[in-house]
């Protein structure tokens, strides 16, 4: 944890000092703001004294010309803080904004790997909590903690100038408050954790039943939801009181303890007043400085907690960021360049956790502009070779190549450059279908846009709706049916026009109307491209130029439809008979 917190504030620091020079006028600002805080007393303690002593009305210039120097100290305290105000919020503004983008970049370049083991929704929240957490703790040290100790030290340099055994019992007693509240608050974050920890189980439980409502309605589960849903917002709220009441108990003993100092501190000074050693000035002095002192120490407790409770949450993006990537381009990687199309996949193994092993010794050339299939049953790595071929996992042994180039010696983002891939449930982005569609070529012309749609037999359905082309597609593109969705992913694959072109079961879940649809699209998206098509249903791959049959990550068969049917006891033929020849008997 403790490297973890040098990581954050490593981090922090290389954002934040982006901004050196607004940083050093907020600095300088709260040391002249909190100054002002020490000066003003001193000409309040001055004024005081001449009005007590004062033999009437002509010492009025005298008391107007001390207000005066009061209005200009306030007058350069307000100077301050505003410089301070505008420049936080030039600061802290763009440091957050460097910040997300940084965690938005950084965290994309994980690997597919990483993402199927984190939960979306956790990732979106550490990175809002990684900007969030530097706003509170800049806040902090701004607005808290450098105000607190400029006033506390100067207060007890001022009044150990006065008087050394008030400067020095003031020290004390804030050393020893300091460190009851640094210790309690340390006792006290285990309760706040398992606060925090039954809040979250309380919004997951929460969560889960409203992704579930269907479910809940109809398995009759309304009567055992509201059962547990009570049960665990029950436990958060015991433990959100306990919570509550330490700290309540707590700031009960810590007023007293600003009591005693007050009524302490005033008492000896009516001693030294009696010895003509104070004046009336000084207790408006002192009584000004003891409240500055206590209103700057009351929170000192609550800024350590909410300290920790930010740096807790800012920890969990800096575990992501201390994350390696497991997928790197090799330094001085190159751009790959496609001649003609070929792949050639070439004693590759590889294995899942280091123990499953999924691809043995797997050796296949596809030629240029070759349209091939691989099939088989589940588990036989039909999809892994493909999430290979985009280097979505790196190979335990072998190599794979296309053109000749290896693709772990160029960039990924050549390869994903000269790859189409559209898979059984594209994915889209809650923007219009001309973006959606657009995503392929950025920058494609409307007529490009169209001229794809049309090629997918997407054109009629979008122009049925009111907005067209400017129809947004709802989140994940819930708003269209499967069918729909997937001729979008098509035109956007025509539309990229990449040389290589990847079909993972892509139209596996469709009526027949649609999967009419979407192969005559198919046909015009597989033209003059070395094609790969996943499938189980054999139906959709008959006129492919080689299928492909795999088992246990391993080649058992490869041929035509007719070559593979014709082949007694093989594999393919069984599965043929299973899907066709079984219905037809």
């Amino acid at each position: 944890m403790q490297y973890l917190t040098k990581q954050t504030f490593k981090i922090f620091w290389q954002h934040l000092w982006h901004y050196k020079w607004s940083v050093l006028v907020i600095f300088f600002g709260v040391i002249g703001g909190s100054i002002t805080n020490i000066i003003a007393p001193l000409f309040y303690k001055q004024f005081f004294d001449v009005l007590v002593n004062s033999a009437g009305a002509r010492e009025s210039s005298v008391l107007v010309a001390i207000l005066g120097k009061i209005f200009l100290v306030y007058f350069l305290g307000w100077l301050c803080y505003r410089l301070i105000s505008f420049f936080m919020s030039y600061f802290q503004t763009n440091a957050m904004a460097d910040l997300e983008n940084t965690s938005f970049g950084y965290l994309h370049k994980h690997s597919v790997s990483f993402f199927n083991n984190n939960f979306v929704g956790s990732l979106v929240k550490k990175v809002n909590r990684f900007s969030h957490s530097f706003e509170m703790i800049t806040d902090m040290l701004v607005w808290d903690l450098l105000p607190m100790v400029v006033i506390t030290v100067s207060v007890i340099f001022v009044l150990t100038k006065k008087n050394i055994f008030i400067g020095l019992g003031i020290l004390a007693w804030v050393i020893v408050y300091i460190l009851i509240n640094y210790f309690f608050s340390i006792y006290k974050l285990k309760y706040d954790t398992q606060r925090a920890a039954l809040s979250s189980k309380v919004t997951g439980v929460l969560a889960d039943t409203i992704s579930n409502h269907s479910n809940v309605k109809l398995f009759n589960g309304y009567t055992r939801e509201k059962k547990l849903f009570a049960q665990v917002n029950s436990e958060f709220q015991k433990i959100h009181q306990f919570a509550w009441n330490l700290g309540n108990y707590f700031e009960t003993g810590q007023a007293m303890f600003m009591i005693l100092l007050e009524i302490g501190v005033m008492y000896y000074a009516v001693l030294l007043w009696q010895k003509n050693i104070l004046t009336v000035g000084d207790f408006v002095l002192l009584q000004s400085y003891l409240l500055n002192i206590i209103m700057r120490l009351w929170s000192f407790g609550r800024l350590v907690r909410k300290y920790y409770e930010n740096m807790a949450n800012a920890e969990e993006m800096t575990e992501i960021f201390t994350t390696e990537h497991e997928i790197k381009d090799v330094k001085n990687a190159k751009t790959l360049k496609i001649t003609k199309g070929e792949i050639d996949w070439q004693e590759v193994n590889f294995n899942y956790n280091q123990t499953r092993q999924i691809i043995k010794d797997f050796t296949l050339k596809i030629k240029a502009k070759e349209k091939i299939a691989f099939i088989g049953p589940s588990g036989a790595g039909k999809s892994t070779l493909v999430n290979l071929l985009l280097r979505n996992y790196d190979l335990a042994s072998g190599k794979i190549l296309i053109d000749g180039q290896k693709i772990d010696k160029i960039t990924q983002e050549s390869l994903w450059q000269n790859i189409s891939f559209v898979n059984q449930d594209p994915i889209l982005f809650h923007r219009t279908l001309e973006e959606n569609i657009a995503y392929g070529k950025p920058g494609a012309s409307m007529a490009e846009i169209i001229k794809a749609a049309k090629l997918a037999y997407a054109d009629d359905f979008i122009n049925s709706f009111s907005e067209k082309y400017q129809t947004f597609v709802g989140e994940r593109g819930v708003r269209l049916s499967g069918g729909e969705r997937q001729r979008v992913a098509i035109a956007r694959a025509i539309l990229k026009n990449a040389s290589i072109l990847v079909l993972d079961e892509a139209t596996s879940s469709l009526d027949s109307e649609s999967e009419e649809l979407i192969q005559a699209a198919l046909a015009n998206l597989m033209k003059n491209k070395t094609v790969i098509v996943i499938a189980h249903r054999l139906s959709t791959i008959m006129k492919m130029d080689r299928i492909v049959v795999l088992n246990q990550g391993q080649i058992v068969e490869q041929g035509t439809h007719q070559e593979l049917t014709n082949k007694n006891g093989g594999l393919y033929k069984k599965l043929w008979e299973k899907q066709v020849g079984g219905f037809i008997k």
